[in-house]
Order: structure tokens, then sequence, then C-alpha cells
């Protein structure tokens, strides 16, 4: 609490200049959810656009999709208030978006091999 010329009184927070302070243990704990969380969204979207047939341009953009639908859902379990939880929205939108790609391509590979070629 400070002291203000005028005598009022002013405390910590109620500037809007302040930086928010993140406890950097929480940070990469909610980061590592996100991780193993787009990780599994990975193989489960490989295995069944595997099983649904999808070849080429398609497959792709089936991934991308689910990534998409990820990231609304990070988003929303956060309850549309990202400062909150992590210090940027690129942390939820970008971050891990294409780290699941070749588990992804390796499994909608692996799936469709077992169900359409053998």
């Amino acid at each position: 609490m400070a002291v203000l010329e005028d005598g009022t009184e002013k405390r910590s927070g109620e500037n809007g200049d302040d930086m928010p302070i993140f406890n950097a243990e929480n940070l990469q704990s909610n980061m590592k959810s996100i991780y193993y969380s787009r990780t599994f969204l990975s193989i489960i979207g490989g295995v069944v656009a595997g099983i649904w047939g999808f070849t080429g341009l398609m497959g792709f953009v089936f991934y991308f999709l689910i990534m998409a639908t990820a990231s609304l859902g990070f988003a929303a379990k956060a309850k549309f208030s990202i400062h909150k939880y992590f210090d940027c929205w690129n942390r939820i939108l970008v971050d891990g978006f294409l780290g699941g790609l070749m588990s992804f391509v390796l499994f909608w590979t692996f799936a469709y091999d077992i169900v359409h070629i053998f």
C-alpha cells in the first residue's frame, strides 16, 4: 500500500501498469498438460484418420481441425482468461501445434495400412 501526495492510499495492483506475476512451477505444469494433451490428441486423431481412410491433404486438414478444436477447448477450460494461467495467448494457440504432427502421421499411416491395405 502506498500513500499518494494528496494523502489517499493506493493499493498495489490498482494501477494497470503492474506486470502479472507467475509461479514458474505452475506455468510449467500448465504447459506440460497442454503438451501431453496435444500429443494424445495427435495419436488418437491419427488412428481415427487412418480408420476413416483419409489420404493426402484431407488427413492434414483433419489434423489442423483437431488442433484448432483443442486450442479452443484449452481456452474454454481456462474460462477464456488465459493470462491467469499462461503468460500469453501464444502458449495455448500455437505451442505444440506442430509438435504432434509426427505422431499423427505415424499413427495415421499405421492405422490406414492395417485397415485398408492388409
